[in-house]
């Protein structure tokens, strides 16, 4: 009920920007001329971000302001960008906002974090550029490269430049706290737009990107609608697990390259094991990203855990046997002992195409390994299931 009224709170404020717009003090502006066309309808329907912490919304009385910071707030950069309706031919900006006509009509994605938004959407038409197509499932946007309609791009660090100035997106979402080679990028010209859902700490807030995608693209009702209905389902499968007696430790990642890498104890996988009735072995860690450790320190924390989570693209049937083989020491947690293993494999499933956008769905599976007894006895898994 708090959140909802802050979300009420936020509805009246926007309202009442629209509303006294005109009689307010403004700062100096700059004006934006586009094109004769008629202008199109945009922003029928306001967003209002409730979990998100990357970007916030603002709306005027003939643009509407988008600001993007770090929700984890390492960095201090605001990104800021006043989205026009395409066509509007004199569109009054406050200094410091980029301009960007809305909807854009092409679009790259440099992650498939930012794909999975336009794969809800149903939006994919307008990814004209994506990075690699490993792991890509979604037959969309395999027949539209096959097409010719979407570009690869190349790869982090080394694109190329002369296949995104053929494509001529209007956009390229890109996540500037990652070493990506963007500063070659700003050469073209084309506007870079943060998006930083991947760096959001709780699983609704990562979710809560595809608002952000419906303004680009100017489908907001839809994209409120969507994540309305993750939000009803996450919240019901939370609540579900919300009285368990007996919370299950668990602890995630493994060994590579003698580091194992895990994720911090207010991390967005963090979070989901809190709301799926579980204990993270890392729970009173401050880190809201990746940490590393030797394998003594996590053996000390992790030895007795009942359930050990794994995510990795092995390109034939998993195994108990297989993983023993990575390191022998593995074989001595009580997780490997007991079958406790909760798995998801790359090659098979959808992850990251997928998983940000349905953070429900990872939820259910996390309940139906940790508390068998809450789910329904035909409960299907989408992503995680126990490692036979």
């Amino acid at each position: 009920m708090k959140r909802l009224g802050h979300v009420l709170k936020a509805t009246a404020y926007c309202a009442a920007l629209l509303l006294l717009a005109d009689c307010s003090s403004k700062p100096r502006q700059q004006a934006i001329d586009t094109s004769d066309a008629p202008a199109e309808v945009a922003f029928v329907e306001p967003i209002i971000p409730a979990y998100a912490e990357g970007f916030h919304v603002h709306y005027t009385d003939s643009c509407c302001l988008l600001e993007i910071a770090d929700p984890q707030l390492e960095q201090r950069r605001m990104f800021r960008y006043a989205l026009v309706p395409r066509g509007c031919r004199s569109a009054h900006l406050p200094e410091g906002y980029t301009p960007i006509e809305v909807p854009v009509r092409s679009v790259i994605c440099m992650t498939s974090l930012q794909l999975s938004n336009f794969i809800k959407l149903d939006e994919l038409q307008r990814v004209t550029g994506i990075t690699s197509t490993r792991h890509l499932f979604n037959a969309t946007i395999r027949e539209q490269l096959a097409a010719g309609k979407t570009h690869k791009i190349g790869i982090e660090g080394n694109f190329d430049n002369e296949v995104i100035l053929g494509i001529h997106p209007d956009v390229i979402l890109i996540s500037p706290f990652k070493r990506g080679g963007y500063d070659a990028l700003r050469e073209v010209g084309i506007p870079l737009i943060p998006h930083l859902g991947y760096k959001e700490t709780s699983p609704l807030g990562q979710a809560e990107w595809v608002k952000f995608v419906g303004l680009l693209t100017g489908t907001e009702e839809k994209a409120n609608r969507i994540f309305a209905d993750i939000e009803k389902r996450y919240l019901y499968w939370k609540e579900l697990a919300a009285h368990v007696t007996e919370r299950p430790t668990v602890f995630s990642g493994d060994m590579r390259g003698g580091n194992w890498y895990a994720a911090g104890g207010r991390s967005f996988l963090a979070r989901l094991f809190e709301d799926a009735g579980a204990d993270y072995f890392l729970k009173d860690n401050p880190q809201s990203g990746g940490v590393t450790f030797d394998f003594e320190t996590v053996y000390e924390q992790a030895a007795t855990a009942r359930y050990w989570r794994i995510v990795n693209s092995y390109p034939d049937t998993y195994s108990y046997d297989q993983l023993k083989a990575e390191d022998a020491r593995y074989a001595d947690f009580r997780a490997f002992r007991e079958k406790g293993v909760i798995y998801c494999n790359m090659t098979q499933k959808p992850y990251y195409e997928s998983m940000p956008v349905e953070p429900d769905c990872i939820l259910a599976d996390l309940i139906h390994v940790f508390h068998p007894e809450l789910m329904p006895a035909d409960y299907e898994p989408a992503y995680y299931d126990l490692l036979r």
